[in-house]
């Protein structure tokens, strides 16, 4: 994805989270339908190469609105070969359900109080614990920096599903799908926020070594 990269501070001069939302969100919502349809296949081709993915036998994912990086070509390759496709069913507490992905038909469009709808697996509800099988974990967010640290939509969900698999003592990949001008020098960090081990953009893969 061509663009300015999205702006950020230096350690000491940190602009919070909520402002690095809204710059990162800006910058998106600026992308055209096709930069956006053609990141969603260039993302989907490189998650497809990572090997924790390529033997996974269950994904967690969730299905991309609006200008996030596109999720769907990725989702149906990942259910043609065979893996178990998780998906998020948002709770009136914030924290996820899970069901299982089975083609676009699948899916429910899901309106959320004031909130942008979400798209939705309309099958059986798995309950919280579901992901707890996950291989792979793939997590939606706004920007992540070159320590691995995430920065999430604000919501506090996967926060929950986070702390979920660390309680449990599950250790699955955790990987976030962005735009290449959204890997940042430092994103403001809190003590619960934790790293993941890899970035797709449209432009290949980034590793993170944990501290």
């Amino acid at each position: 994805m061509r663009g300015r990269p999205v702006q950020h501070s230096e350690p000491g001069g940190e602009t919070d989270k909520r402002t690095l939302r809204r710059e990162c969100a800006g910058v998106r919502n600026r992308l055209t339908t096709d930069v956006v349809r053609e990141a969603a296949d260039a993302l989907a081709a490189h998650a497809l190469e990572l090997p924790e993915v390529a033997r996974a036998h269950t994904v967690a994912a969730y299905v991309s609105v609006g200008s996030e990086p596109g999720t769907l070509p990725l989702l149906d390759a990942l259910f043609t070969r065979g893996v178990r496709v998780l998906l998020p069913a948002l709770l009136p507490d914030h924290d996820l359900d899970w069901g299982a992905y089975a083609g676009e038909g699948s899916l429910a469009r899901v309106q959320h109080g004031g909130k942008m709808a979400l798209f939705e697996p309309c099958g059986e509800r798995l309950g919280p614990d579901a992901v707890l099988a996950a291989d792979v974990v793939l997590l939606p967010g706004l920007a992540v920096d070159t320590r691995g640290m995430r920065l999430g939509r604000g919501g506090g969900s996967y926060d929950r599903v986070l702390a979920r698999l660390e309680g449990a003592g599950a250790h699955p990949a955790l990987v976030v799908l962005l735009y290449d001008t959204e890997v940042v020098d430092r994103v403001p960090a809190e003590a619960h926020d934790r790293p993941v081990q890899a970035v797709v953009t449209p432009s290949g893969v980034r590793r993170f070594v944990s501290p």
